[in-house]
Protein backbone atom coordinates (compact mmCIF):
# COMPACT_ATOMS: atom_id res chain seq x y z
CA UNK A 1 0.00 0.00 0.00
CA UNK A 2 1.48 3.12 -1.07
CA UNK A 3 1.90 5.69 2.07
CA UNK A 4 -0.09 9.30 1.65
CA UNK A 5 2.42 12.03 0.61
CA UNK A 6 2.12 15.04 3.46
CA UNK A 7 0.52 17.87 2.29
CA UNK A 8 2.13 20.72 1.47
CA UNK A 9 2.09 23.27 4.10
CA UNK A 10 0.25 26.52 2.86
CA UNK A 11 0.94 30.35 3.58
CA UNK A 12 -1.48 33.36 2.40
CA UNK A 13 -0.07 36.86 2.29
CA UNK A 14 -1.75 40.29 1.63
CA UNK A 15 -0.80 43.61 1.47
CA UNK A 16 -3.60 46.31 3.07
CA UNK A 17 -3.41 50.41 3.21
CA UNK A 18 -1.75 52.28 0.92
CA UNK A 19 0.32 51.32 -1.17
CA UNK A 20 4.02 51.82 -1.60
CA UNK A 21 7.24 51.47 -3.39
CA UNK A 22 8.50 47.99 -2.00
CA UNK A 23 5.43 45.66 -1.93
CA UNK A 24 6.00 43.88 -5.14
CA UNK A 25 9.82 42.97 -4.09
CA UNK A 26 8.56 41.69 -0.94
CA UNK A 27 5.51 39.79 -2.49
CA UNK A 28 8.14 38.19 -5.17
CA UNK A 29 11.17 36.91 -2.45
CA UNK A 30 8.05 35.62 -0.18
CA UNK A 31 6.75 33.29 -3.23
CA UNK A 32 10.23 32.45 -4.57
CA UNK A 33 11.85 31.99 -1.11
CA UNK A 34 8.52 29.61 -0.01
CA UNK A 35 8.47 27.47 -3.31
CA UNK A 36 12.21 26.60 -2.73
CA UNK A 37 11.02 25.32 0.63
CA UNK A 38 8.41 23.41 -0.68
CA UNK A 39 5.80 25.58 0.67
CA UNK A 40 2.67 26.65 -1.19
CA UNK A 41 1.77 30.15 -1.25
CA UNK A 42 -2.23 31.82 -2.18
CA UNK A 43 -2.11 35.50 -2.42
CA UNK A 44 -5.54 37.22 -1.11
CA UNK A 45 -6.80 39.88 -3.01
CA UNK A 46 -7.18 43.68 -1.88
CA UNK A 47 -5.81 43.19 1.43
CA UNK A 48 -8.40 41.73 3.90
CA UNK A 49 -10.73 42.19 1.59
CA UNK A 50 -10.31 39.55 0.22
CA UNK A 51 -10.54 37.45 3.45
CA UNK A 52 -14.06 39.29 4.09
CA UNK A 53 -15.95 38.60 0.70
CA UNK A 54 -14.78 35.16 -0.40
CA UNK A 55 -17.66 32.96 -0.22
CA UNK A 56 -16.41 29.09 -0.10
CA UNK A 57 -20.28 28.71 -1.14
CA UNK A 58 -20.07 30.73 -3.92
CA UNK A 59 -16.94 29.27 -6.61
CA UNK A 60 -17.35 32.85 -8.56
CA UNK A 61 -16.22 34.95 -5.59
CA UNK A 62 -12.72 32.57 -5.59
CA UNK A 63 -11.11 35.00 -8.74
CA UNK A 64 -11.56 38.19 -7.55
CA UNK A 65 -10.54 37.68 -3.95
CA UNK A 66 -7.97 34.45 -4.27
CA UNK A 67 -5.27 33.15 -5.98
CA UNK A 68 -2.31 30.58 -6.30
CA UNK A 69 1.48 32.32 -6.99
CA UNK A 70 4.55 30.65 -8.10
CA UNK A 71 7.46 32.38 -9.48
CA UNK A 72 6.76 32.15 -12.80
CA UNK A 73 3.53 34.14 -12.01
CA UNK A 74 5.44 36.98 -9.85
CA UNK A 75 9.22 37.03 -11.87
CA UNK A 76 8.37 40.32 -12.83
CA UNK A 77 6.52 42.20 -10.44
CA UNK A 78 9.60 43.64 -8.80
CA UNK A 79 9.74 45.91 -11.87
CA UNK A 80 6.93 48.04 -11.10
CA UNK A 81 6.09 49.54 -8.18
CA UNK A 82 2.55 49.64 -6.35
CA UNK A 83 1.32 46.09 -5.08
CA UNK A 84 0.11 42.68 -7.45
CA UNK A 85 -2.00 41.55 -5.07
CA UNK A 86 -3.93 45.00 -4.89
CA UNK A 87 -4.86 47.05 -1.69
CA UNK A 88 -7.98 48.53 0.77
CA UNK A 89 -8.30 49.69 4.28
CA UNK A 90 -11.16 47.07 4.53
CA UNK A 91 -11.58 45.86 8.36
CA UNK A 92 -13.14 43.11 8.87
CA UNK A 93 -13.49 43.69 12.46
CA UNK A 94 -15.37 46.60 12.16
CA UNK A 95 -16.97 45.91 8.51
CA UNK A 96 -19.51 48.28 7.59
CA UNK A 97 -23.13 47.29 5.99
CA UNK A 98 -22.68 48.97 3.08
CA UNK A 99 -19.41 47.88 2.64
CA UNK A 100 -20.00 44.12 3.49
CA UNK A 101 -20.60 41.55 0.58
CA UNK A 102 -24.03 41.35 0.01
CA UNK A 103 -23.98 37.52 1.47
CA UNK A 104 -22.88 38.52 4.70
CA UNK A 105 -25.59 41.75 5.36
CA UNK A 106 -28.15 39.42 6.43
CA UNK A 107 -26.05 38.73 9.55
CA UNK A 108 -26.42 42.47 10.60
CA UNK A 109 -29.32 43.16 12.86
CA UNK A 110 -31.92 45.83 12.66
CA UNK A 111 -30.62 49.24 13.00
CA UNK A 112 -26.81 47.70 13.42
CA UNK A 113 -24.22 49.36 11.16
CA UNK A 114 -21.04 47.98 12.51
CA UNK A 115 -20.27 44.11 12.89
CA UNK A 116 -17.10 42.01 13.70
CA UNK A 117 -16.73 39.46 11.05
CA UNK A 118 -13.62 38.03 12.47
CA UNK A 119 -15.36 34.72 12.97
CA UNK A 120 -16.11 34.49 8.85
CA UNK A 121 -12.38 35.64 7.76
CA UNK A 122 -11.33 32.20 10.41
CA UNK A 123 -13.49 29.69 8.71
CA UNK A 124 -12.37 30.97 5.22
CA UNK A 125 -8.57 30.47 6.19
CA UNK A 126 -9.32 26.89 7.92
CA UNK A 127 -11.54 26.05 4.60
CA UNK A 128 -8.66 27.31 2.35
CA UNK A 129 -6.23 25.14 4.56
CA UNK A 130 -4.02 28.42 5.73
CA UNK A 131 -1.50 27.60 7.84
CA UNK A 132 -0.12 30.82 8.62
CA UNK A 133 -0.77 34.25 7.30
CA UNK A 134 1.45 37.09 6.36
CA UNK A 135 0.44 40.38 5.80
CA UNK A 136 2.36 42.99 4.73
CA UNK A 137 0.83 46.33 5.94
CA UNK A 138 1.30 49.73 8.68
CA UNK A 139 -0.63 50.01 11.94
CA UNK A 140 -3.84 49.27 11.10
CA UNK A 141 -3.48 45.85 8.71
CA UNK A 142 -1.42 44.90 11.64
CA UNK A 143 -3.94 45.20 14.04
CA UNK A 144 -6.14 42.92 12.81
CA UNK A 145 -3.34 40.74 12.05
CA UNK A 146 -2.61 41.06 15.79
CA UNK A 147 -6.44 39.95 16.45
CA UNK A 148 -6.09 37.15 14.75
CA UNK A 149 -3.20 36.06 16.22
CA UNK A 150 -4.70 36.51 19.44
CA UNK A 151 -7.63 34.33 18.30
CA UNK A 152 -5.30 31.55 18.05
CA UNK A 153 -4.60 31.68 14.23
CA UNK A 154 -0.27 31.60 13.17
CA UNK A 155 0.61 35.55 12.05
CA UNK A 156 4.16 36.81 10.63
CA UNK A 157 3.49 40.34 9.98
CA UNK A 158 5.57 42.64 7.82
CA UNK A 159 5.80 46.24 8.49
CA UNK A 160 5.03 48.87 5.42
CA UNK A 161 4.08 52.63 5.59
CA UNK A 162 5.88 55.77 3.96
CA UNK A 163 5.14 57.42 7.24
CA UNK A 164 7.68 54.62 8.87
CA UNK A 165 5.01 54.82 11.92
CA UNK A 166 4.72 51.42 12.89
CA UNK A 167 5.53 51.55 16.76
CA UNK A 168 8.34 49.12 17.60
CA UNK A 169 10.41 48.80 14.22
CA UNK A 170 13.00 51.59 13.46
CA UNK A 171 11.87 51.53 9.73
CA UNK A 172 8.99 49.94 7.17
CA UNK A 173 9.14 49.28 3.88
CA UNK A 174 8.40 52.58 1.34
CA UNK A 175 9.50 55.02 3.94
CA UNK A 176 13.26 55.49 1.90
CA UNK A 177 11.55 55.44 -1.13
CA UNK A 178 8.73 58.34 0.18
CA UNK A 179 11.68 60.56 1.35
CA UNK A 180 13.95 59.83 -1.96
CA UNK A 181 11.08 61.17 -4.06
CA UNK A 182 10.56 64.13 -1.77
CA UNK A 183 13.69 65.50 -1.69
CA UNK A 184 13.83 65.17 -5.90
CA UNK A 185 10.97 67.43 -6.15
CA UNK A 186 11.38 69.49 -3.76
CA UNK A 187 14.78 70.49 -4.99
CA UNK A 188 12.88 70.41 -8.34
CA UNK A 189 10.50 73.25 -7.25
CA UNK A 190 13.68 75.36 -6.06
CA UNK A 191 13.09 76.45 -10.18
CA UNK A 192 9.97 77.93 -10.52
CA UNK A 193 9.73 79.38 -6.75
CA UNK A 194 13.11 80.86 -7.58
CA UNK A 195 12.29 82.48 -10.42
CA UNK A 196 9.47 83.63 -9.42
CA UNK A 197 10.79 84.67 -6.23
CA UNK A 198 8.13 82.92 -4.37
CA UNK A 199 7.65 81.54 -1.14
CA UNK A 200 7.26 77.56 -1.95
CA UNK A 201 4.66 76.09 0.68
CA UNK A 202 5.02 71.68 -0.01
CA UNK A 203 2.49 69.29 1.49
CA UNK A 204 4.08 65.58 2.72
CA UNK A 205 1.76 63.26 3.85
CA UNK A 206 2.10 62.07 7.22
CA UNK A 207 -0.99 61.98 9.53
CA UNK A 208 0.25 61.83 12.85
CA UNK A 209 3.98 61.27 12.53
CA UNK A 210 6.16 63.97 11.45
CA UNK A 211 9.08 61.94 10.11
CA UNK A 212 9.02 61.76 6.56
CA UNK A 213 8.57 65.65 6.26
CA UNK A 214 11.38 66.26 9.03
CA UNK A 215 13.97 64.18 7.22
CA UNK A 216 13.20 65.15 3.68
CA UNK A 217 13.30 68.90 4.79
CA UNK A 218 16.38 68.10 6.70
CA UNK A 219 17.86 66.43 4.01
CA UNK A 220 16.36 68.86 1.11
CA UNK A 221 17.77 71.84 3.00
CA UNK A 222 14.33 73.88 2.96
CA UNK A 223 14.24 76.74 5.25
CA UNK A 224 11.42 75.85 7.51
CA UNK A 225 9.37 72.09 8.08
CA UNK A 226 6.29 72.00 10.14
CA UNK A 227 5.58 68.86 11.22
CA UNK A 228 2.19 67.00 13.10
CA UNK A 229 3.74 66.83 16.24
CA UNK A 230 4.22 71.03 17.11
CA UNK A 231 1.22 73.43 16.32
CA UNK A 232 2.97 76.16 14.98
CA UNK A 233 1.82 79.56 14.62
CA UNK A 234 1.37 81.36 11.20
CA UNK A 235 2.51 84.72 12.29
CA UNK A 236 5.90 83.44 13.79
CA UNK A 237 6.09 81.30 10.22
CA UNK A 238 5.74 84.45 8.66
CA UNK A 239 7.85 86.39 10.48
CA UNK A 240 10.94 83.02 9.64
CA UNK A 241 10.08 82.34 6.34
CA UNK A 242 10.13 86.34 4.99
CA UNK A 243 13.59 86.26 6.99
CA UNK A 244 14.79 82.87 4.90
CA UNK A 245 13.68 85.17 1.57
CA UNK A 246 15.44 88.18 2.36
CA UNK A 247 18.49 85.98 3.24
CA UNK A 248 18.69 84.45 0.05
CA UNK A 249 20.36 85.91 -2.86
CA UNK A 250 17.69 84.72 -5.45
CA UNK A 251 15.08 86.11 -2.76
CA UNK A 252 12.70 83.04 -2.29
CA UNK A 253 12.15 80.30 0.28
CA UNK A 254 10.97 77.05 1.18
CA UNK A 255 8.74 75.12 3.75
CA UNK A 256 8.00 71.76 4.18
CA UNK A 257 4.57 70.77 5.70
CA UNK A 258 3.17 67.45 6.99
CA UNK A 259 -0.46 67.04 5.98
CA UNK A 260 -1.07 66.51 9.70
CA UNK A 261 -0.10 69.81 10.95
CA UNK A 262 -2.40 71.90 13.05
CA UNK A 263 -2.14 75.92 13.82
CA UNK A 264 -1.78 76.77 17.24
CA UNK A 265 -5.58 76.86 18.65
CA UNK A 266 -6.93 74.82 15.12
CA UNK A 267 -7.60 70.89 14.01
CA UNK A 268 -6.12 69.34 11.38
CA UNK A 269 -7.97 69.73 8.21
CA UNK A 270 -9.78 66.69 7.60
CA UNK A 271 -12.61 65.56 4.54
CA UNK A 272 -15.34 62.63 3.29
CA UNK A 273 -15.99 59.65 5.28
CA UNK A 274 -14.08 58.02 7.69
CA UNK A 275 -12.30 54.48 6.54
CA UNK A 276 -13.16 50.98 8.15
CA UNK A 277 -10.68 52.07 10.73
CA UNK A 278 -11.89 55.41 11.29
CA UNK A 279 -9.48 57.72 9.69
CA UNK A 280 -10.74 60.31 7.22
CA UNK A 281 -8.82 61.72 4.65
CA UNK A 282 -6.33 64.45 5.22
CA UNK A 283 -4.77 67.13 2.97
CA UNK A 284 -5.22 70.96 2.58
CA UNK A 285 -3.19 72.38 5.44
CA UNK A 286 -0.71 73.53 2.78
CA UNK A 287 -3.17 75.23 0.58
CA UNK A 288 -4.50 77.29 4.02
CA UNK A 289 -0.74 78.04 5.57
CA UNK A 290 -0.05 79.34 1.90
CA UNK A 291 -3.27 81.84 1.79
CA UNK A 292 -2.34 83.06 5.42
CA UNK A 293 1.24 83.85 4.39
CA UNK A 294 0.32 85.50 1.29
CA UNK A 295 -2.22 88.02 3.50
CA UNK A 296 0.57 88.44 6.13
CA UNK A 297 3.70 88.89 3.66
CA UNK A 298 2.12 90.31 0.86
CA UNK A 299 4.17 88.02 -1.08
CA UNK A 300 3.25 85.63 -4.45
CA UNK A 301 3.06 81.93 -2.85
CA UNK A 302 3.59 78.46 -4.59
CA UNK A 303 1.45 75.61 -3.06
CA UNK A 304 2.33 72.22 -3.84
CA UNK A 305 1.00 68.40 -2.65
CA UNK A 306 3.56 66.02 -3.46
CA UNK A 307 0.75 63.64 -2.46
CA UNK A 308 0.66 60.05 -4.38
CA UNK A 309 3.64 61.78 -6.01
CA UNK A 310 5.54 60.57 -3.02
CA UNK A 311 4.36 56.77 -2.93
CA UNK A 312 4.45 56.05 -6.80
CA UNK A 313 7.12 54.00 -9.08
CA UNK A 314 9.94 52.19 -8.17
CA UNK A 315 11.29 52.02 -4.65
CA UNK A 316 14.86 53.16 -4.17
CA UNK A 317 17.55 50.41 -3.50
CA UNK A 318 17.11 50.58 0.60
CA UNK A 319 13.74 49.73 0.35
CA UNK A 320 14.44 46.93 -2.77
CA UNK A 321 16.92 45.62 0.36
CA UNK A 322 15.01 46.24 3.33
CA UNK A 323 11.43 44.39 1.18
CA UNK A 324 13.18 41.10 0.35
CA UNK A 325 15.22 40.91 3.68
CA UNK A 326 12.11 41.14 5.70
CA UNK A 327 10.60 38.77 3.09
CA UNK A 328 12.91 36.54 3.94
CA UNK A 329 12.80 36.56 7.69
CA UNK A 330 9.16 36.08 7.72
CA UNK A 331 9.90 32.70 5.71
CA UNK A 332 12.49 31.41 8.41
CA UNK A 333 10.01 32.52 10.90
CA UNK A 334 7.41 30.23 9.59
CA UNK A 335 9.73 27.26 9.30
CA UNK A 336 10.65 28.15 12.45
CA UNK A 337 6.94 27.57 13.15
CA UNK A 338 7.35 31.18 15.41
CA UNK A 339 4.26 33.23 15.19
CA UNK A 340 3.18 36.37 16.32
CA UNK A 341 5.74 37.96 16.05
CA UNK A 342 6.72 41.28 13.58
CA UNK A 343 10.14 41.18 11.41
CA UNK A 344 11.49 44.78 12.23
CA UNK A 345 14.44 46.20 12.17
CA UNK A 346 16.01 48.02 15.59
CA UNK A 347 18.89 50.12 15.47
CA UNK A 348 20.21 48.70 12.03
CA UNK A 349 19.71 44.99 12.79
CA UNK A 350 17.48 43.44 11.76
CA UNK A 351 15.54 41.37 14.35
CA UNK A 352 11.44 40.48 15.06
CA UNK A 353 9.42 41.36 18.00
CA UNK A 354 6.00 40.20 19.31
CA UNK A 355 3.58 41.64 16.84
CA UNK A 356 1.57 43.16 20.10
CA UNK A 357 3.94 45.71 20.31
CA UNK A 358 2.24 47.85 17.74
CA UNK A 359 -0.89 48.11 20.28
CA UNK A 360 1.76 49.27 23.19
CA UNK A 361 2.53 52.78 21.94
CA UNK A 362 2.85 55.65 19.08
CA UNK A 363 5.88 56.04 17.13
CA UNK A 364 6.24 59.97 16.93
CA UNK A 365 9.07 62.72 16.38
CA UNK A 366 11.43 63.09 18.91
CA UNK A 367 10.52 66.51 18.98
CA UNK A 368 13.28 67.47 22.22
CA UNK A 369 15.85 65.89 20.77
CA UNK A 370 15.08 66.30 16.33
CA UNK A 371 13.08 70.12 16.31
CA UNK A 372 13.73 73.21 16.42
CA UNK A 373 9.81 74.16 18.13
CA UNK A 374 10.85 78.02 17.93
CA UNK A 375 12.72 78.07 14.61
CA UNK A 376 10.36 75.48 12.84
CA UNK A 377 13.15 73.68 11.70
CA UNK A 378 14.82 70.56 11.83
CA UNK A 379 17.26 70.24 14.95
CA UNK A 380 19.90 67.67 14.14
CA UNK A 381 23.44 68.06 14.79
CA UNK A 382 24.84 65.09 17.03
CA UNK A 383 24.22 62.08 15.13
CA UNK A 384 26.84 59.91 16.66
CA UNK A 385 25.17 56.81 18.61
CA UNK A 386 22.28 57.59 16.54
CA UNK A 387 20.62 54.98 14.19
CA UNK A 388 20.65 55.38 10.47
CA UNK A 389 17.65 57.25 10.10
CA UNK A 390 17.63 58.95 13.46
CA UNK A 391 15.19 57.01 15.49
Amino acid sequence: MEKRSKRKPIIAILTGGGDVPGLNPCIKTLVYRADGEGIKVIGIKRGWAGLLEYNPDDPSTGPRCIRELNPAEVRTIDRTGGTYLHTSRTNPSAARRKEAPNFLRKQFKRGENVKDFTPHVLKNLEYLKIDAVIPIGGDDTLGFADRLHREGFPVIGIPKTMDNDVFGTDYCIGFSTAVTRSVIFMNALRTPTGSHERIAVIELFGRYCGETTLVSAYLAGVDRAIISEVAFDPKRLAELIMKDKRANPKNYAMIAISEGARMIGGEIFLSGDSDAYGHRRLGGIGEETGAILKELTGEDVLNQRLSYLMRSGVPDSLDLMVAVNFANMAIDLFLKSVFGRLVALSRGIYTDIPLSTITTGQKRVDVRELYDVEEYRPKIRHVGGKPMFLY
